[in-house]
């Protein structure tokens, strides 16, 4: 197979929700920076952004105008990029999560796949930096995948272990769930996976389909980890996502200046295995996202 027949997704967890400014100077936090951000991972070959709003100080949002200013700053900054909301959230009520799709419909929303223990470990400080139970019960998947059926958004499958991915089974069966699926593989949190390539291809064959067929998945590597993952996942054929929520250092171990220096890093990765990046309106044909009105042609 030629690098013209598999293209790569790429991916882009923009900012996040935990981390700020003393942490990693590039992290946007006003629609504007967003906006500079989403030109240039779509510049470097990104062709979907994952996006949790905060306010123009940075504080963490879930308000349906913080969403709505962010995204119209990013649609007017780049002709199309595939627009995906995080809807996770610890202590958050369903009800506001789903009010913010509602509202503004993105392309694409994140579905974690199971509740588990989600942590962050220092071994230098001998101490959790933080640890919380994240509850997502098949009662809140179903919720979540009711919501999104009804709004025409395409879920993305957040999973953190092996048996979240096997979660998928009874939904496809009740019929909430239909090919394409987009499965993202999170590996390196505490209390999931770890973060290894022989888990990224024991992951990728858990994906209905064993990750081959109609069915998408990527790597969401956390932390320094996040470059061997990558490197497996191109390996195997899947997609892969950088970005600022997920790590802020290059392979050399210099922080990144900006989201588009992590994802001009992951196209030169794969276009070192053979691959090269996919346009935004192949990522939409592969993830079943239809074009959006009045969006130009991309590639």
């Amino acid at each position: 197979m030629s690098r013209f027949e598999d293209p790569v997704i790429l991916s882009c967890s923009i900012s996040g929700a935990i981390a700020n400014r003393d942490q990693c100077p590039a992290i946007p936090y006003t629609p504007e920076e967003y906006a500079a951000e989403a030109r240039r991972i779509v510049d470097e070959g990104g062709s979907q952004i994952h996006i949790h709003a905060r306010t123009p100080e940075g504080v963490p949002s879930y308000e349906i105008e913080d969403f709505r200013a962010i995204t119209e700053a990013i649609r007017a900054e780049v002709d199309d990029v595939i627009v995906n909301y995080s809807t996770g959230a610890i202590g958050v009520p369903i009800d506001k999560r789903i009010a913010y799709l509602r509202a503004l419909r993105p392309d694409v929303a994140a579905l974690n796949m199971s509740s588990m223990n989600y942590a962050k470990y220092s071994r230098r400080r001998k101490e959790f930096v933080f640890k919380a139970v994240f509850e997502n019960s098949f009662d809140t998947i179903i919720e979540f995948l009711t919501a999104m059926r009804e709004l025409g958004i395409r879920p993305e499958h957040e999973c953190f272990d092996a048996g979240h991915i096997a979660n998928l089974d009874p939904l496809v069966d009740m019929g909430l769930l239909a090919e394409p699926l987009n499965v993202s593989l999170v590996i390196g949190v505490n209390g999931g996976i770890r973060p290894n390539a022989r888990n990224v291809a024991f992951m990728a064959e858990q994906i209905p389909g064993g990750g081959e067929g109609p069915n998408n998945w990527q790597v969401i590597g956390i932390s320094r980890d996040q470059w061997r993952l990558i490197g497996a996942a191109l390996a195997l054929g899947g997609n892969v996502r950088a970005g600022l929520e997920d790590n802020f250092y290059l392979p050399d171990g210099e922080m990144a200046r900006s989201n588009g220096e992590l994802i001009a890093k992951a196209r030169q990765m794969a276009e070192d295995v053979g691959r090269r990046a996919a346009t935004v309106a192949e990522a939409r044909e592969r993830l079943g996202v239809p074009r959006r009105a009045g969006a130009e042609a991309a590639g």
